[in-house]
């Protein structure tokens, strides 16, 4: 027997019921789950920007982190608390645009660890925003 597939849905409604609410004040949005990979936006707002209009690095970084343990469930199917051990990012470019779209792909996992990377991009433009990687440890 297989476990259904999560949606973008059941992620938004565990960002709700599992993240600190200084995490849910990025305006997250799941648009895309599979076991593979996590699709998330994140608007780009005054609230988030520093001078210039572009986004925060600390914003970007918990996008990635973010979107990086929700790949986790979709991976595993369900929720399932997930404790970071290694985060590493790269910043390639200002992020600035109407949107920061992050791709966070699983790399490997198994039933301690998890091995994930993230890709930001800023829309409209497409350029390539930054780059994360983390491992976690499943609870």
């Amino acid at each position: 027997m297989t476990t259904p597939a999560l949606t973008a849905d059941d992620l938004n409604r565990f960002l709700t019921e599992n993240f600190a609410q200084w995490v849910r004040d990025l305006a997250l949005d799941v648009t895309e789950v599979s076991e593979s990979h996590t699709i998330s936006r994140m608007p780009n707002s005054d609230r988030l920007a520093r001078v210039g209009g572009i986004i925060s690095g600390q914003a970007l970084m918990t996008m990635a982190d973010t979107t990086m343990v929700l790949a986790t469930a979709g991976f595993f199917g369900s929720f399932r608390p997930v404790a970071t051990t290694n985060f590493t990012c790269q910043f390639l470019r200002p992020g600035v645009g109407d949107w920061i779209v992050c791709r966070a792909d699983i790399v490997r996992a198994g039933k301690s660890m998890a091995f994930v990377e993230a890709e930001m991009v800023a829309e409209p433009s497409g350029k390539p925003v930054a780059r994360a990687q983390a491992t976690f440890y499943v609870v």
